[in-house]
C-alpha cells in the first residue's frame, strides 16, 4: 500500500456540541481516540490540523503531533490545504486522507479503502460509502446520500451525486456517504482554488463542488458507516459503546 499523510481537521467552534474535539470518552478527548485510530492504519504519518491552540497542547500531551492553523478556515479541507503546506518536510508523500476529527470509532482499515479508488486512472478523489440499513438513515437531513452505481468487477463506484435527500428514486440499494476523502496533491491543490459552486451552496455539500467542476470522485465501499458525534444524543451512543 501507498503511504499517506492523514490530516485531522479540528476546532472548537461547534453550534450543536460546544468543544466536541475535546469531549471526554471513556476518559480520553475526543480528537485523541481519533487520533489514535488513525495511527493504528500504519501506512503514513499522522498530524492534528488544529484550529485552536488548547487543541494542539492536549493532542501533544498525548503524544501525537499537531499543527496550529488558522483558526477563522471555513472547512476542514481548508484546514488541511493550509497545514501541508507547513508540514514540507512530508512533502514525498503523495497522498492525503482527511479523516474527520468526529469519528472516535472509525475502522482503521476504512481509512485506507479511502486510497482505493486513486489506484484507477480518472479519479481525482477517494471516499467511503456504506449501505443505508435503516429509515432514518434513508431520510436523515445529517445523512448525506449518494448517487452511484457498481460496474462488472470494480471496487469502487464513481459518484453521480451528493444530496441530503434520499437518492436515488427506486427500487435498489442506497448509499450512505462517509465523509473521508484521500487526495493526490494535485487534486487537492485544484479542489481547494475552485470556487464555491452553485449546488454546493443549495446543498452545503462542499464535495459538489468537485463535481460541478468536472472532477471524478469514486467511492469504496464499507461494511457500516460509524458512527460520529454531532449532538449530545451522539456522544451518549458513542460512550456506551466505549464502556
Amino acid at each position: 500500500m501507498k503511504p499517506a499523510l492523514i490530516l485531522i481537521p479540528t476546532r472548537l467552534a461547534s453550534t450543536r456540541l460546544p468543544r466536541k474535539s475535546l469531549v471526554d470518552i471513556g476518559g480520553k478527548p475526543m480528537i485523541v481516540r481519533v487520533m489514535e485510530q488513525a495511527l493504528k492504519t500504519k501506512i503514513g504519518p499522522v498530524v492534528v490540523a488544529s484550529g485552536d491552540r488548547e487543541i494542539s497542547e492536549i493532542v501533544r500531551e498525548n503524544g501525537g503531533r499537531a499543527i496550529d492553523t488558522d483558526p477563522n478556515l471555513l472547512s476542514g479541507s481548508d484546514r488541511i490545504y493550509q497545514a501541508l503546506s507547513l508540514l514540507q518536510e512530508y512533502d514525498h508523500i503523495d497522498t492525503i486522507i482527511n479523516v474527520q476529527g468526529d469519528l472516535p470509532l472509525i475502522d482503521p482499515s476504512d481509512i485506507c479503502k479511502s486510497m482505493i479508488p486513486l489506484k484507477y486512472s480518472g479519479i481525482d478523489i477517494g471516499t467511503l460509502i456504506a449501505p443505508v440499513k435503516n429509515e432514518f438513515e434513508k431520510t436523515a437531513f445529517s445523512v448525506v446520500k449518494v448517487a452511484c452505481s457498481f460496474i462488472e468487477d470494480l471496487l469502487f463506484a464513481k459518484a453521480l451525486y451528493f444530496s441530503r435527500a434520499t437518492i436515488p428514486w427506486g427500487k435498489g440499494p442506497l448509499w450512505h456517504h462517509v465523509g473521508i476523502y484521500a487526495y493526490t496533491r494535485k487534486s487537492l491543490n485544484r479542489f481547494i482554488n475552485l470556487p464555491q459552486s452553485l449546488l454546493e451552496k443549495r446543498e452545503k455539500l462542499e464535495q459538489l463542488r468537485a463535481l460541478e467542476a468536472g472532477m471524478n470522485i469514486g467511492c469504496a465501499v464499507i461494511d457500516e458507516a460509524p458512527l460520529g458525534i454531532d449532538t449530545p444524543d451522539d456522544l451518549e451512543r458513542i460512550r456506551k459503546r466505549i464502556i
